[in-house]
């Protein structure tokens, strides 16, 4: 477990005690992070993990074969739409679910993003194999509780938050403390990265002289990816919003999306 990123395990960790754990799983193509709480704590995380190791644990086979007091699954979408819950149904999810152009190796989950929107999207065939036998009930959108920790934090209209990945990016902007703007955008470098922060910035008429940007997931201060942002973007911070709690040697931005897992429910598949 030593080449995961983040790794740690707490003393008091054991395993003949995780009915009363929580297991954290986030998922992304070909990775895999997780975290197991107790009485909001962190007892052990890391996160770019091999899904194969998910699939077929070996490694990891005691942490994740263990009968745990509650699973929560953070699913990545490969297509989503988001839908105002006064225009929604449940009879009517199917048609929704039209929009996503669903392959058969693929699933569509849906589920309630905030107070008034409802996301239905679809997932990788292989991700959901690899993490059916802890039951697709347990599943949340990735990106849930994320949202749910900024929403709560009471965001200012100044701040637009990233949410970064190996080559995935998030961005997420409230207004007025409701949710305005939420999209995902794959990107190839630093200068793809500047480049989608800029068309949403425009989109949203943020001026960059008058923008925070706020920053979470695989980045660090000094990056390549921070310093091509802060060529357009000179107000940059990491986000240190804290859901659970964390030891000192855990960097709270690159576990705020994995952490704010334990603030979700649970979704239902189409």
């Amino acid at each position: 477990m030593n080449d995961h990123d983040n790794n740690y395990t707490d003393n008091s960790f054991n395993l003949y005690q995780a009915y009363s754990y929580t297991l954290l799983l986030q998922l992304a193509a070909g990775s895999f992070g997780y975290a197991v709480v107790h009485q909001n704590q962190v007892l052990v995380s890391a996160q770019n993990c091999d899904l194969n190791e998910l699939a077929h644990p070996i490694q990891l086979s005691e942490l994740l074969t263990a009968t745990y007091k509650k699973v929560i699954i953070g699913l990545p979408a490969t297509a989503l739409t988001l839908v105002p819950k006064v225009l929604f149904s449940a009879d009517r999810a199917c048609e929704f679910a039209r929009f996503l152009d669903v392959k058969e190796t693929e699933k569509v989950f849906v589920q309630t993003l905030d107070d008034q929107n409802m996301i239905i999207y679809k997932s990788d065939g292989e991700l959901i194999e690899a993490i059916e036998r802890f039951g697709l009930q347990n599943t949340v959108y990735t990106a849930q509780g994320w949202i749910k920790a900024i929403q709560k934090s009471n965001p200012p209209e100044t701040c637009l938050y990233l949410e970064v990945g190996k080559n995935m990016v998030q961005f997420l902007y409230f207004s007025s403390g409701s949710l305005r703007f939420y999209n995902t955008f794959e990107f190839k470098g630093e200068d793809e990265l500047a480049y989608f922060t800029s068309f949403v910035a425009d989109e949203l008429k943020l001026k960059p002289m008058q923008t925070t940007l706020v920053l979470s997931g695989d980045i660090a201060i000094g990056d390549k990816n921070m310093r091509r942002l802060a060529d357009f973007y000179p107000r940059i911070e990491l986000n240190w919003l804290r859901v659970l709690d964390l030891p000192g040697q855990l960097p709270a931005h690159k576990l705020l999306a994995l952490a704010a897992l334990s603030l979700c429910g649970s979704s239902e598949a189409v």
